[in-house]
């Protein structure tokens, strides 16, 4: 078998409409059958494959995975935590960053410029299990020097629902 190998023609951002369409369809359901992707796109089931295994190979798409809904799970809020560190070492950044994975309610994280150094969007039962996280987990990690968070009252937009 053909290894299938990044196109230099790819470079960064350099993708026709074929493979942007084919892109939308996976983001709205990667459980499409090739045939049924083939059908929308206009190509071959055949040739969707390959351009599917060539974004996979040049990390385009770099994982299938499942929406869950979390409230039926039990997880009725989500809180944005913003957080400053004491310092800002690499040290301490990767340590915080590393104890912030292994929290399973912690959905994203990112370290951010400006006026806080994270934004951590945190999946929680209630108010109740919220503190219970502070406590128990979050301000246990060393270096944390303020906090504030803020209820996500309304959903407009989440990650997945696409932008290409």
């Amino acid at each position: 078998m053909k290894a299938i190998r990044p196109s230099p023609q790819n470079a960064e951002g350099n993708f026709d409409k074929f493979d942007l369409h084919i892109l939308r369809l996976l983001l709205q359901d990667s459980r499409r059958t090739l045939n049924e992707i083939g059908a929308e796109v206009g190509l071959s089931p055949t040739t969707c494959w390959t351009r599917i295994k060539r974004l996979e190979a040049e990390g385009v798409i770099r994982r299938y995975t499942i929406d869950l809904d979390k409230t039926r799970l039990g997880y009725h809020d989500s809180v944005i935590v913003q957080v400053t560190l004491t310092s800002h070492t690499d040290k301490t950044l990767q340590e915080f960053g590393r104890v912030l994975a292994t929290i399973p309610e912690v959905v994203e994280a990112y370290l951010v410029s400006g006026d806080y150094d994270y934004y951590i969007r945190i999946a929680v039962r209630d108010t109740r299990d919220y503190e219970r996280l502070l406590r128990e987990k979050l301000y246990k990690i060393p270096g944390i020097r303020h906090s504030k968070s803020s209820f996500v009252l309304r959903v407009l937009k989440e990650a997945g629902d696409g932008f290409v």
